[in-house]
């Protein structure tokens, strides 16, 4: 149980770090492309602004969709466990303090990890997308 909760916490940090790293590249190279357009773009640089601003919204409607979903099965375990505790017998005993906080922070740590998981996947494309494209 400690190696999964270390994988799901490492994954986090390590998608944690590649959007820390991604999104100032993203953004500097996009401010850049912007002053270099002026107040009069050319169509490619119409069509990338709207792709900057379509990938945003559709970023945000995943991450949020992603999240909701697991809420919803991290609670139903939860209701589930909490549900099994009232079932109580002397063989099993009463599930430990310990065994529900494990259980939340796993829950919780879910959540994050599928909320990120877009916004990631299209922060760090676009850095290695935008790092081949040079500004004029």
């Amino acid at each position: 149980m400690a190696l999964a909760r270390t994988r799901k916490t490492s994954l986090f940090m390590k998608q944690a770090a590649e959007l820390a790293i991604a999104v100032p590249q993203v953004v500097a190279h996009r401010m850049t492309l912007m002053a270099w357009a002026g107040p009069q773009p050319q169509s490619s640089d119409r069509r990338e602004f709207k792709l900057m601003s379509d990938e945003k919204t559709e970023a945000f409607n995943e991450s949020w969709i992603a999240m909701a979903r697991q809420a919803l099965a991290a609670q139903q375990a939860l209701s589930f466990s909490m549900f099994d505790s009232l079932m109580w017998s002397p063989l099993r005993g009463l599930p430990s303090a310990g065994t529900v906080v494990n259980q939340v922070n796993r829950a919780a740590m879910g959540v994050l990890s599928q909320g990120m998981a877009p916004v990631h996947r299209r922060a760090v494309a676009n850095a290695r997308r935008l790092s081949r494209h040079k500004p004029r």
